[in-house]
């Protein structure tokens, strides 16, 4: 089975080096990596050229934001599978994707999720959040469930049969997407119960107090046109949040 790994980056030289070779440093050898870069000013291309091997695709065109670059990236892969590698992120060890393939060996499987750290920009050591997802199903969804993006993986016929990003809504395409795949789509999930994706604080969505409004009011949009809900789903997703600051066990394993 081919694993695709998409990476959107735009002016990311100083942290796409780390992913790219997070992605290399895999066990599991049947990978793909998509780099989607959208006209990089600041030595990205030059730190991606760099650090490409054989498994590493590279396109550089402009694009209309994050979700639209992940369209265009999930376009150009070949695999089976496909995830995301943010260029901030890197997995949490190197046998991830070995276990997103073994999980996938499930033929009624048509995703594959794990837990997710938030660590440090500075220091990708030291945990800041840690977000244990648990198992999924349906009924999670009216309680502001949702697999944490940066570490699920789907079958490509996920995609064909319900879509790419919605890139009308510029912080929560993914959340809506997801939801889509899980309402509509009606697909199954594998959890794997362990820290998969490392992922550096301080991104798009946080960034202000504005961007942080803008999120919660296209979270409501995902959540009422997927038909999950409203207002209370919102809080009790903004909620879930709360417990990830205070894990006892800072490993996350």
């Amino acid at each position: 089975m081919k694993i695709s790994v998409v990476t959107a980056v735009y002016n990311r030289a100083d942290t796409v080096r780390a992913a790219i070779e997070s992605v290399q440093a895999q066990s599991y050898s049947n990978i793909e990596h998509v780099i989607q870069d959208g006209g990089s000013k600041d030595g990205t291309l030059d730190v991606v050229h760099s650090a490409s091997n054989a498994q590493t695709v590279v396109f550089s065109e402009r694009d209309n934001g994050i979700y639209d670059a992940i369209n265009r990236g999930i376009a150009n892969t070949s695999g089976d599978v496909i995830g995301l590698m943010h260029s901030d992120d890197m997995f949490a060890g190197p046998d991830v994707l070995a276990k997103v393939a073994a999980a996938f060996q499930d033929s009624s499987m048509d995703g594959v999720y794990g837990d997710l750290q938030y660590v440090a920009s500075d220091d990708p050591s030291r945990i800041i959040r840690h977000w244990r997802s648990k198992g999924y199903s349906p009924a999670k969804l009216k309680q502001g469930w949702m697999p944490p993006h940066p570490t699920l993986y789907l079958r490509r016929h996920v995609f064909d049969a319900n879509g790419l990003y919605d890139t009308k809504l510029q912080i929560a395409a993914d959340y809506d997407a997801m939801l889509r795949y899980l309402v509509h789509g009606k697909i199954s999930l594998a959890y794997i119960p362990e820290v998969l994706v490392k992922m550096r604080v301080g991104g798009e969505s946080n960034r202000s107090l504005e961007r942080i409004l803008q999120k919660s009011r296209e979270d409501l949009t995902a959540i009422r046109r997927n038909g999950v809900g409203g207002i209370d789903v919102l809080v009790q997703k903004n909620l879930r949040k709360v417990g990830q600051f205070f894990v006892k066990d800072r490993t996350g394993q």
